[in-house]
């Protein structure tokens, strides 16, 4: 398993606080959108289809999962996270990675800023990506989430959102990541205060 401080491609120009790191010269450094096309040509993809995708994989590889030909859980769910994360950035001007912003915080906001979409409709889609029963399905459900929190310029923790494609592979945990995810939605309150910060 890659260790948590992993610098993964959107820590290159997202700083912790969710703004563009900046170089020397102060100007801000921004994801290379050839980069973003790279990513996104991997949306529906397996991991390690897309030569030109191998430079930005971060997660360790074992010789013996390298022998046995098998790509770990972490790696599979880093390639559908950067995937993801090139659309979602896509000819954005603000940094759509906000570590923090786990998926259920993220879709309650769109919940309460949107009126493009149905609060049932939000409702309802979320909860068919939560009852994913396979890692494949729920990418294929994530990118749709992804789509519809670009309507509103809404970040999302990257870094949570791998940890959660790699514990879906594991059906014992995958409740875990259900959890987390209607504990960040919690639709339940009425308490307005709970708007995440944009």
């Amino acid at each position: 398993m890659t260790s948590a401080r992993t610098r993964r491609y959107w820590h290159r120009f997202i700083a912790d606080d969710g703004t563009w790191r900046k170089d020397s010269s102060e100007r801000e450094r921004r994801p290379v959108p050839q980069d973003l096309a790279v990513f996104r040509s991997g949306l529906g993809r397996e991991a390690g289809a897309v030569p030109k995708f191998w430079p930005y994989y971060t997660t360790a590889v074992t010789d013996d999962d390298a022998y046995r030909d098998r790509l770990p859980d972490e790696l599979l769910a880093e390639h559908a996270a950067l995937a993801l994360f090139g659309r979602h950035q896509q000819s954005k001007d603000t940094p759509m990675h906000r570590r923090g912003v786990g998926l259920g915080a993220a879709w309650l906001v769109l919940r309460r800023r949107t009126d493009k979409f149905s609060a049932e409709a939000l409702d309802r889609k979320l909860t068919v990506a939560a009852a994913s029963t396979s890692v494949p399905v729920l990418r294929t459900r994530l990118r749709g989430l992804i789509d519809q929190l670009r309507t509103v310029d809404q970040p999302l923790d990257y870094d949570r959102l791998l940890c959660d494609l790699r514990d879906w592979a594991d059906p014992s945990r995958r409740d875990t990541v259900r959890k987390r995810w209607a504990l960040g939605y919690r639709i339940w309150s009425t308490d307005p205060a709970i708007e995440l910060e944009n």
